[in-house]
């Protein structure tokens, strides 16, 4: 399937949610466009791995990371995708606050596609980047 699929931020998000992992992370759909999405994570104090500097656990990150880049191929397959390999860049400790992911299709293949993501803080600062290999092939 190479052709756009239009779907609106609504119905991204509806289709997002039906995953109670999503729920619990608190997911909003801000944005969908052609090979692009961002996302806004509600903050939880349970990301929090060590209470006394107040930081969110990595995997917390790394999930965002995965999912919208993921969720960035939904333009084109109408669906969230399998993950094949996953590569995770730490660049500054989160804290509290919640959190903007924003992924784009790098390339789309009939089999396997690549996207990447950015997860920032309120303020903007770029906190994990990565990139994914997702499989996109039409499921049978």
């Amino acid at each position: 399937m190479s052709e756009t699929v239009t779907l609106t931020a609504a119905e991204v998000e509806a289709k997002l949610l039906k995953g109670p992992f999503h729920q619990w992370l608190g997911l909003k759909v801000i944005s969908v466009g052609d090979g692009e999405i961002e996302l806004k994570a509600t903050w939880r104090p349970e990301w929090v791995v060590n209470a006394e500097r107040g930081y969110v656990h990595g995997g917390i990150l790394a999930t965002l990371i995965d999912l919208t880049a993921d969720w960035a191929l939904v333009s084109k397959t109408g669906r969230g995708v399998p993950t094949v390999d996953l590569r995770v860049d730490y660049h500054r400790a989160a804290m509290e606050g919640d959190l903007t992911a924003k992924g784009k299709v790098v390339k789309f293949g009939g089999t396997l596609s690549v996207a990447e993501a950015q997860v920032l803080d309120g303020e903007g600062r770029l906190l994990a980047s990565g990139r994914g290999v997702y499989m996109t092939a039409t499921p049978k």
